[in-house]
């Protein structure tokens, strides 16, 4: 178990206007511990093999968290994005699962 500190992404969808709606991407600041630290390559009939991870974080989540949980996508860890395939509401925390890169959206790009 080893201590954390990164961002956890979220994607909401707003109408931007009657009937045109955009995804919305913000991320929030976070500490948690990382609980799980694996990498899994899947080898398959591709040039190149998938690197997933099958990692487990736990992080101190605030209100904003908890409202829309549903709406996490990712969280960063080592400078790359993963995207979270399982959230488990632990109060205070939230217990993260993680698989593969995140490909998605980001504040920048919103």
């Amino acid at each position: 178990m080893s201590k954390w500190f990164g961002k956890i992404g979220l994607v909401q969808t707003v109408e931007t206007e009657p009937s045109i709606f955009e995804e919305k991407v913000t991320e929030h600041d976070c500490y948690g511990e990382l609980l799980k630290n694996t990498r899994r390559v899947q080898t398959a009939d591709k040039v190149n093999d998938d690197l997933t991870i099958a990692n487990t974080l736990s992080i101190l989540a605030d209100p904003t968290l908890y409202k829309h949980f549903d709406s996490i996508k990712y969280a960063e860890i080592m400078g790359a994005r993963w995207k979270v395939t399982e959230v488990q509401i632990d109060y205070p925390r939230l217990t993260l699962t993680l698989g593969g890169l995140y490909n998605g959206g980001t504040p920048a790009e919103t």
